[in-house]
């Protein structure tokens, strides 16, 4: 691992993250996909979660070595390097690949959650990435989502920075649960 650059450091969290991450069951490993500088890495392991980032950059964080894992490889030319592991919760944002999408909702445990927000159609208007290839057509997130319970989800306009996103909070049902599944909206 190496140390990450200061200005990533000092990165926040996403605040749709944030919110929701009082879905992930305690203790539950995280995975944060195209983690890039490590965020939400260092955010949920400062909360006690084991944590494991993958992107093709090798950005690591070294205050994360002893309970978190960095693995280096390019998701969208080679092969899934998790094949058959599921985590209590899947983080992905800024980042879309579509092929990626059924292994990513495949990756979240029964009692899991993912937790997912990236740019939409629309954002070509006001910023990047303005490339059709990572904007998500409308309710598409919502739909690649269909075998999850949906909790969340926004398909919109934010400001500062201005920018269109879809995001999502979704979970998958914990085996064996009889009876609605309780998910409460707030912390």
């Amino acid at each position: 691992m190496t140390a990450i650059s200061a200005p990533a450091a000092l990165e926040t969290p996403s605040d749709w993250i944030v919110r929701w991450a009082h879905l992930v069951p305690a203790g539950g490993a995280v995975l944060d996909v195209a983690c890039g500088g490590g965020r939400h890495l260092r955010w949920f392991h400062e909360r006690n979660h084991p944590v494991a980032g993958v992107d093709k950059s090798p950005i690591a964080i070294e205050d994360i070595a002893k309970g978190g894992t960095f693995i280096e490889a390019d998701i969208e030319a080679g092969p899934w390097p998790l094949v058959g592991r599921r985590f209590a919760a899947v983080v992905v944002t800024k980042y879309l690949w579509r092929p990626l999408l059924p292994t990513l909702v495949d990756s979240v445990a029964p009692g899991g959650v993912l937790l997912y927000e990236t740019f939409a159609q629309g954002n070509e208007t006001v910023g990047s990435p303005r490339n059709p290839d990572f904007l998500l057509a409308p309710g598409e997130l919502l739909r690649a989502c269909e075998d999850l319970r949906v909790v969340a989800y926004e398909d919109g306009f934010l400001d500062g920075p201005a920018r269109f996103v879809q995001r999502i909070a979704a979970a998958r049902p914990p085996q064996g649960m009889a009876g609605p599944l309780r998910l409460p909206l707030a912390s």
